[in-house]
Formats: structure tokens, C-alpha cells, sequence
């Protein structure tokens, strides 16, 4: 089992897994940045749409939401279909939210447009982690998250500057109408290019969508990383819709300063998310994720009580509250990701999915509810009151975590007849 486990981690990918890689990790880039580009574009659609922080919070959930209900809908069947079909379907649907975006004129028509581009873009991530846990073994995903999740970091350095530079010349819709324009690409590619993923198929049982989704929500081991994953992502969605709104109007950020403190942010993810990923499949995934969660706690106190800053110190701080907020992502993500056997992974994922969008959907509905603003151009209040709510939830995600990695542990120990073995992994992924 070590020799195995050795043999495994230091074998290189092939040129159709590294292909594979990149593909998700630019289909990511396009969810990621039609989301994370809602946080930066805050300050200008609560000013140009006259939202409070509290309706900002709910056009930020209305997202979240309807992607967490879509994940649910989908999670029984998602383990019946070839996952490259099923990619292509949600991706299109997608896109066309995005478009709607992009044409609406009102605030009831920008919560419409969140609405259907979540119900599609929430499935996609589960999607993508299903393909990464049947082509990929354990100890290859760490690597594969890693450069996978750089999708963050690249929609910071290229996406969301682009977008707020084209925002601030021609209006926020033409971000939108961007990201839908990539998209477009990326999903013919996956046509033409990705082959087909449905050796899982060959492991189903005759159990109806409805059951497989009942089988997949009582069994105790997928619950605990279920109600991690809840947990985290609401200690990782509080503070991000406001991110903008605070760095204008609190550290004296001006709009065009905004892109260049984003690119630094991104940049600093593009060297600190490989290397994470690197070196958690080398040293304890719990014991990095728990470093990580100390060094996130103290940082979010530090940003969320600074007054006005000069750029570059808020540059550096933003950093290096990141490196712990992503340092946190791919060990969490790597370990959840074991807990599944191969015939529940779709179904596993999806639901995972799922209460992450919901969780996050909640997280900034009550960060909207606790964050308070006077008038347009006045300071943001009770910011820091959310970090510390972020403190606590973090403390408690320590502890699920450490579950998830002792079942992970316990379940490497013993033989798993109905999963994928590593040989067959790899022979798939290298075909």
C-alpha cells in the first residue's frame, strides 16, 4: 500500500491529464470571475442601481442560492451520464445567464439573470471535482487543486482588472458580456476536445435518481464532510461581498486604484496555490488547512479594523490575508474530495456543492444584514463584527476538518471493492 501510494505520487501526468487540467482550470476561471467579479463591481452597482448593503447582499445570494437548489436537483442523476455531457449542458446554461447579465437594465432583472446563471454555474465546480476524482488518484489531487483553483487567482490577475477597467469605461454590464465571450470559447473546446468521462458508468446500480440521492445523504461519513464544507464556506463568503465596498469607502481606495490591488492579490495566488498544492501532497493535509485557519484568524482582524491606508500597505495586507484564505482551500478540498466511493462521487460532489452555494448564499445575506452604510459615500460600519463572526465559524471548521481527515485516513486503510483503484485511475486519465 505505501509503495503504491509513493509510486503514485511522484508518477508525472501524461499530456491528455495535463490538457485536462487546463481545461477545468479555465472553465473554472470563467464561474469563478462571473462570480468573484460581483465583490469588485459593489461599490459601483450599489452606487449606479441605488442598492443598499442589504439588497447587495441579496443580489450577491441570489446566486448563491438558486446554485446550491440546482446542485440538489442534480445530484441524483449526476452519476448517470458521461461527466463531459453533463459539463457541456450546465456550461451552456451558464453562458446564457451571464448574457442576461450583461443586458440587464433594473435591479429586479440583475437578480433574474443571478438567478439562471447560478442555477447552471453552481453545478459546473461539482462537475469538475467528479472529473478530477475519477481521472486522478489521491495523491495526484493536491497538484490538480492547485492548479485547478488558480482559476482564482487568474480571474483577480486578469479577469477582474479587465473588468473593472472595461466597467469603468463602458458600464458594469460589459464585465458580464466578457466573461460570456470566453466562455464561448472554452465550451467549444470542450466539445472538440475533451473525451468522454463515464467509466463510473460501469459501476451503477439500478437504485432510481431519488434513492441514489437518499443513499448518498444518509450515510454518516458523507454527512460529516457535507456539514464541513457548509461550515467553511460560510466563514469564506462572509467578508467577500463587501471586499470593494470597504476598500472605497473605509481604506480610501479609489476605483481605479481597485484593479491594481486586485492583480496583486491574484498574482500572489498564482505563486501560493501550486505550491500549496505541492505540498500537501507531501506533508498532512489537516496540518496545512490548520496553519492556514491561524494565519487567516489573525490577519481578518487586523484588515477589517484598518482605517484609511496607503495602497501598498493595503496591497501587502490583502495578501497575506489571502495566502491564508486559500491555503485553507486546497487542503479542504483535496481531503473532502477521498471521502466519496467512485458509484457516489457525481451525486457526493454535487450535494457538496450544493450546501456550499446555499452556505455562502446565507453567509452574505447576513453579512448584508450586519454591515450598515449611512448614505452612498459614507464609511462601512460593523465590518469588523463579521470578521469576528468569520473567527468563530473558523474554530469550528478546525474540528470538522479533523473528522474528515481521520476518515480519510481510516478509509486508505482498508479495501474499498466498489471504487476505482489507482491502476485503473491512471490507465483512464492516460488513454
Amino acid at each position: 500500500m505505501n509503495k503504491q501510494a509513493h509510486s503514485t505520487t511522484i508518477l508525472p501526468f501524461s499530456g491528455y491529464q495535463k490538457f485536462v487540467i487546463f481545461l477545468l482550470a479555465t472553465t473554472q476561471f470563467t464561474v469563478i470571475l462571473d462570480f468573484m467579479v460581483m465583490s469588485p463591481l459593489g461599490d459601483m452597482l450599489m452606487k449606479a442601481l441605488s442598492l443598499s448593503p442589504s439588497k447587495f447582499g441579496l443580489a450577491v445570494s441570489a446566486y448563491a442560492f438558486s446554485a446550491g437548489i440546482s446542485g440538489l436537483l442534480t445530484a441524483g442523476f449526476a452519476d448517470r451520464f458521461d461527466r463531459k455531457k453533463l459539463l457541456l449542458f450546465f456550461y451552456c446554461g451558464f453562458i446564457a445567464g451571464t448574457i442576461f447579465c450583461g443586458l440587464a437594465t433594473s435591479y429586479p432583472a440583475l437578480i433574474a439573470a443571478r438567478i439562471i446563471t447560478g442555477l447552471f454555474g453552481g453545478v459546473i465546480g461539482s462537475i469538475s471535482m467528479a472529473i478530477i476524482t475519477d481521472l486522478f488518484t489521491l495523491e495526484q489531487r493536491g497538484r490538480v487543486m492547485g492548479f485547478v483553483q488558480m482559476g482564482f487567482g487568474a480571474s483577480q490577475v486578469l479577469g477582474v482588472p479587465i473588468g473593472l477597467i472595461l466597467a469603468n469605461n463602458w458600464g458594469w454590464e460589459a464585465t458580464f458580456l466578457m466573461v460570456a465571450g470566453l466562455a464561448i470559447i472554452m465550451a467549444v473546446t470542450i466539445a472538440l476536445k475533451l473525451q468522454p468521462v463515464n467509466k463510473h458508468l460501469a459501476l451503477q446500480q439500478t437504485r432510481s435518481a431519488f434513492k441514489h440521492l437518499k443513499h448518498t445523504i444518509i450515510i454518516r461519513d458523507y454527512r460529516i464532510g457535507f456539514t464541513a464544507t457548509a461550515l467553511l464556506s460560510i466563514g469564506g463568503f462572509m467578508m467577500m461581498p463587501f471586499s470593494a465596498a470597504f476598500a472605497i469607502n473605509n481604506l480610501h481606495i479609489t476605483t481605479y486604484q481597485l484593479p491594481a490591488l486586485f492583480m496583486v492579490s491574484g498574482l500572489s495566488s498564482l505563486v501560493i496555490m501550486p505550491a500549496v498544492g505541492r505540498l500537501s501532497d507531501k506533508v498532512d493535509k489537516f496540518i496545512i488547512f490548520a496553519v492556514a485557519s491561524a494565519w487567516m484568524m489573525v490577519m481578518v482582524t487586523i484588515y477589517t479594523n484598518l482605517g484609511p491606508t496607503p495602497l501598498w500597505l493595503v496591497m501587502v495586507l490583502n495578501v497575506l490575508m489571502l495566502s491564508g484564505i486559500m491555503s485553507r482551500m486546497i487542503p479542504s478540498s483535496a481531503l473532502t474530495s477521498a471521502i466519496p466511493d467512485a458509484a457516489d462521487r457525481g451525486a457526493f460532489m454535487s450535494i457538496n456543492a450544493s450546501l456550499q452555494q446555499i452556505a455562502g448564499g446565507i453567509a452574505a445575506a447576513i453579512a448584508g444584514m450586519i454591515v450598515v452604510q449611512k448614505d452612498k459615500f459614507s464609511p462601512l460600519e460593523n465590518y469588523n463584527k463579521v470578521a469576528y463572526v468569520v473567527i468563530f465559524i473558523s474554530i469550528i471548521s478546525l474540528y470538522l476538518l479533523y473528522r474528515v481527515s481521520e476518515l480519510v485516513k481510516r478509509k486508505s486503510r482498508r479495501p474499498a471493492p466498489d471504487s476505482l483503484p489507482d491502476e485503473i485511475l491512471v490507465a483512464g486519465a492516460e488513454s
